[in-house]
């Protein structure tokens, strides 16, 4: 909005012909989108907790853990909804919305925070009421993530300028064209990441800090992904639209670290399936625009381990009746273990800027 409003007005004040630099605005939106989610977060958290939307620590399903969480009991959920607004506000305030990608990506955004809101909600009115189902039942909840999945790879499969090849980070020549199974990839990556985020989020400022990470890596693939001297310069693959996903993965970025403000340890807010699932989404729709699918296996490794670690928990007491870990996803296992939650929280995140480091480094080791 900015953009179309001061930009003309370069033939007058040369200042104003900042607006085209995408850098210019990727910077402003993660500051605007930071400074949105702190001033906005004490009257959100107050409104949340008067409505008594708070977290729910159960007792049965785990007792050991419920030890060590139970002072989380009532924290105010749904926080979500914060990163949201930063998120919104930010881009539509600095990006170019003439780009198709862009609002692609928002709107995948949006449907995956009402859907995550949807859940919530119904988890809220479980606790109050003690009837009906804890939030939304897993095969509706599929349901709806694989079909904005579907929308989002029917858009790129009939889009003339996307390509169907499938990338590998460290490898500069292997490609393998996909065909019709792109469809069926893309439905995967953007349900996989959304729900490998939800399962990360369990302790206090670990998946927003990994969500960081994770988008100040898309933040700098996007940008030059979308610069063609650059593109050309480290072989890959060049999309003229990619350059203002610049701006909107750096309006997470700021609206994360406003919520990390009040989400560290001890968190005053939970971004709850709102957030969650939002941020997963997000982070997915991006990748495969990108053309950075691959990618996500490194630097979304956090997420990938703690998917994993509950599927393995799943098949192993299935198949065998016992349990891998002492209790999935794996960031319990090391609060089990006795590692104080801070220090889960704070290792998972040394772990995460080393995978940004190296998935950087695949630009030019190819």
């Amino acid at each position: 909005m900015l953009y179309y409003l001061l930009y003309p007005l370069k033939e007058y004040f040369t200042i104003f012909n900042v607006f085209k630099y995408i850098t210019f605005r990727a910077a402003f939106a993660s500051i605007t989108a930071f400074l949105i989610t702190v001033i906005f977060a004490p009257p959100i958290i107050r409104k949340l907790a008067a409505l008594k939307i708070g977290e729910n620590v159960r007792r049965e399903e785990c007792p050991n853990l419920y030890e060590k969480h139970k002072n989380k009991q009532g924290t105010p959920t749904m926080g979500g909804i914060l990163i949201l607004i930063g998120i919104f506000a930010s881009t539509l305030l600095w990006a170019e919305l003439n780009n198709s990608y862009l609002l692609l990506a928002l709107f995948v955004t949006l449907y995956m925070g009402v859907l995550g809101f949807v859940d919530d909600y119904r988890k809220l009115v479980y606790k109050k009421t003690k009837s009906g189902k804890r939030g939304l039942n897993k095969r509706t909840k599929l349901f709806f993530q694989v079909l904005i999945g579907l929308m989002v790879a029917l858009f790129l499969y009939w889009n003339p300028d996307n390509t169907r090849a499938l990338e590998f980070p460290f490898f500069k020549n292997v490609v393998i064209d996909l065909g019709i199974f792109y469809i069926p990839f893309v439905v995967l990556v953007i349900t996989a990441c959304s729900n490998a985020v939800n399962i990360t989020d369990g302790l206090d400022g670990l998946a927003i800090g990994a969500i960081i990470m994770t988008a100040v890596t898309y933040t700098g693939m996007s940008y030059v992904t979308g610069h063609v001297k650059f593109a050309e310069y480290l072989g890959i693959y060049y999309l003229p639209e990619a350059a203002e996903l610049t701006v909107f993965c750096a309006s997470i970025i700021g609206a994360g670290l406003g919520f990390l403000w009040y989400n560290s340890y001890p968190a005053t807010i939970f971004m709850g399936d709102t957030g969650a699932l939002a941020l997963g989404g997000a982070i997915g729709t991006v990748a495969v625009f990108i053309k950075k699918e691959m990618l996500l296996f490194l630097v979304g490794g956090i997420f990938v381990v703690e998917a994993f670690s509950v599927l393995l928990q799943i098949i192993s007491f299935r198949t065998t009746g016992k349990r891998i870990f002492k209790i999935a996803p794996i960031h319990h296992h090391f609060e089990m273990c006795g590692w104080p939650e801070s220090k889960v929280t704070i290792r998972f995140w040394i772990i995460a800027i080393i995978l940004v480091l190296l998935s950087f480094s695949t630009l030019k080791l190819r």
